[in-house]
């Protein structure tokens, strides 16, 4: 586990896991923009770029190089961010983990490995956060889903899998932790998001539809800002996102 910045506040603490420089990093200056320090961590790759478009902002970012699958990475990356920067309020798990095979080609090894990226670790995070929002009586969390989450499709055998193991994993922390003030939920985000990686492999998706027909990580991020937001009179669990011109 390396920190490799660290601007630190004793305020309130949003945890984005799998923080990248599209969906994730969004959410992260979403939060940052109402206030909160935030706590970006990836496995491997660049973290700078998405911690300068928060302190751009105004805001305040740690940003933590950790492998959300290692159990003792996780309880070691809660325990240091609860310990030395403050308590965590939003746990936004966004770790992906889409790769295509045929059912015929997956190996042992791919199918697990994805598991491990979309349910352990899912898992692992939601569990230590969970705990210190419990003696609170407070927080959010807040798992990223797909159309994988809800149905499976040819070649997706593996994130299938994995994404429905992680929608169950939410709902049953949402009925176990909503009476004791937890708010757990789902975001199903069922289409394409514009990103570099997107733009690439399916160049057909920007010159087929519309402008707007494929789906703005800052358009995202304000569902996740919303989720929160939510008294708890009236959490939403799930909530499904599309573009208005994605069959369904």
């Amino acid at each position: 586990m390396e920190n490799r910045m660290s601007d630190t506040n004793s305020g309130k603490v949003a945890l984005v896991v799998g923080a990248g420089d599209f969906l994730g990093g969004a959410i992260a200056r979403r939060f940052a923009r109402e206030g909160f320090h935030c706590v970006i961590t990836r496995r491997r790759g660049d973290l700078d770029q998405t911690a300068a478009s928060i302190t751009d902002l105004g805001g305040t970012v740690t940003a933590i190089h950790s492998d959300a699958r290692d159990e003792d990475e996780v309880m070691r990356l809660i325990e240091q961010i609860e310990t030395d920067i403050g308590p965590i309020e939003v746990l936004v798990f966004n770790v992906g983990g889409n790769v295509r095979f045929s059912v015929l080609e997956t190996t042992g090894r791919v199918y697990r490995k994805v598991w491990e990226m979309c349910a352990l670790a899912g898992f692992l995070n939601g569990r230590e956060v969970a705990k210190r929002m419990v003696t609170r009586g407070r927080g959010t969390i807040v798992f990223t889903g797909a159309t994988a989450s809800v149905r499976g499709a040819e070649g997706f055998c593996a994130f299938s899998g994995g994404k429905h193991a992680l929608r169950a994993l939410a709902q049953s922390m949402s009925r176990e932790l909503g009476p004791l003030g937890i708010h757990t939920a789902h975001v199903v985000i069922d289409g394409p998001i514009d990103t570099e990686w997107t733009r690439e492999l399916f160049p057909d998706w920007f010159t087929e539809r519309p402008e707007d027909g494929v789906m703005k990580p800052d358009e995202l991020a304000e569902i996740y800002w919303n989720l929160h937001s939510q008294p708890r009179a009236a959490w939403t669990f799930e909530q499904d996102v599309r573009t208005y011109v994605e069959p369904w």
